[in-house]
Formats: structure tokens, C-alpha cells, sequence
């Protein structure tokens, strides 16, 4: 059955955390706080928080750091998923991924479906793999940032989830949490 064992134990994961935007500031950036709350709030470790501005470049270079990083496991990044002119997390992120995780993007649409409605339609919310990290991409809104969590990264991060966490799939848990 699915869900979580709590027999079993927890092994937080190694996060970061990017927000994309061209006006927060570590003040007014409400997603990335709250990303970082959940995660920290559900045992995992943050090992780095960054803000770039919307450009291609800024964000792979944050990107390209963390990927580098073998305590880095779990790369979350929030904004520059919709369709403004200054909207590039797709085009930055995609090209460093080696496979994509469809699965996300379906999950996040269904349960964005139920709190905004037919705009969910507007977000090119994703994830994928680069290197042996995995990285998601969330819309720059806290409420989608909420959606993302509740419900659906809360329970893929956390190790003790059956069947098969992301957790299994990170080098250091293969043997451990299969």
C-alpha cells in the first residue's frame, strides 16, 4: 500500500534552493522561504539558497555549481516557469538534464487544476536529473510553490514513502531504500 512506513528509517536528502526572478529579494521572496521551511521542517538538510535574475546564463551557472556538488541532491527552483517574455527556467534548466520526470509535471498540473483552475494549464512546471541530482522546477508563486510541496515532494523526498522514493534513486540511498 502507499504511503509512508513509519517503521523504516528517514534519511534527510541534501537540498538548495533557486529562486528566479528579476524583483525578489531575500526579504520579499515568499516561495523560496516557504520551500525552505517545508524542507527544513521535514528533516532535510539546505545546504544552499540562491536568487538570480531571469536569464539563461545566471541561473545555469547557480545550477551548474550545485550539480557539481555530491551533497546536493535535491535542487528546487521557483519562477520563470510561465510565459512572460522574461520566463526562461525551461529553456536554462532543460539543456542540463540528462533524463526528465514526466510524472511531475502531470502530478503538479492535476493538483494545480484543483486550486487555480484552468491557469494551471499556463505552467510549464517540470523536473528531471542532471548528473546524479535531481531538479525541480516550480512556478514562482507561493501558492504553487505549497501546491508543490503538499502532497506530492513531501512524500517523494521522504525515504520511508512506498513504493519507491526519489530517495532510492540518489547513489548514496540505491542500497538502502530500494
Amino acid at each position: 500500500m502507499a504511503g509512508i512506513n513509519e517503521s523504516l528509517t528517514f534519511y534527510p536528502l541534501g537540498t538548495a534552493v533557486l529562486t528566479i526572478s528579476d524583483t525578489r529579494s531575500e526579504e520579499s521572496d515568499t516561495s523560496g522561504a516557504l520551500l525552505v521551511e517545508r524542507l527544513t521542517k521535514a528533516g532535510h538538510k539546505l545546504l544552499d539558497r540562491a536568487i538570480v535574475r531571469d536569464d539563461v546564463d545566471a541561473i545555469q551557472a547557480v545550477l551548474q555549481r550545485w550539480i557539481a556538488d555530491p551533497e546536493i541532491e535535491i535542487i528546487l527552483t521557483t519562477g520563470g516557469t510561465g510565459f512572460s517574455p522574461r520566463d526562461n527556467t525551461p529553456e536554462a534548466v532543460k539543456p542540463l538534464l540528462r533524463r526528465e520526470m514526466d510524472g511531475f509535471a502531470i502530478a503538479f498540473q492535476q493538483k494545480s487544476l484543483q486550486t487555480v483552475g484552468v491557469a494551471a494549464m499556463q505552467s510549464r512546471a517540470f523536473a528531471g536529473q542532471a548528473g546524479d541530482s535531481f531538479i525541480f522546477c516550480i512556478p514562482g508563486s507561493t501558492g504553487a510553490c505549497r501546491d508543490a510541496w503538499d502532497g506530492l515532494l513531501e512524500l517523494e523526498f521522504d525515504s520511508r514513502h512506498k513504493p519507491c522514493s526519489i530517495a532510492g534513486a540518489l547513489p548514496r540511498l540505491r542500497d538502502v531504500c530500494s
